[in-house]
């Protein structure tokens, strides 16, 4: 699963090795505690995310549910105020509007 925050990008996938939790991923040093910040995030230099922490699936859960009620923002991208970030959410918007059968904005 990803998670496109206005402030972080998380990657969050089955833990294999701690029962009862999921491996939170970050490519930015700072991301994963943006969530989580009680979390031992460990830095695994080239790795596909360098930045990764062992979470309770039930923290997670709760997380999400309270950045779920927190949206306050008409346009996910307009609430981005970091630029790298900004500029990645766009491209990533435009490959995805690939997915839609009639094109957004007539591209």
């Amino acid at each position: 699963m990803w998670l496109c925050g206005s402030d972080y990008f998380l990657s969050i996938v089955d833990d294999k090795e701690v029962d009862g939790c999921l491996v939170v991923r970050a490519r930015r040093k700072g991301d994963i505690q943006k969530l989580f910040p009680d979390a031992k995030v460990k830095t695994l230099r080239g790795r596909d995310y360098q930045f990764r922490a062992h979470v309770k699936r039930e923290l997670i859960a709760d997380a999400v549910a309270a950045q779920v009620m927190s949206i306050s923002y008409g346009n996910f991208k307009d609430s981005v105020a970091n630029d790298e970030l900004h500029h990645a959410y766009s491209k990533f918007w435009h490959i995805h509007a690939d997915l839609q059968p009639k094109k957004p904005y007539r591209m």
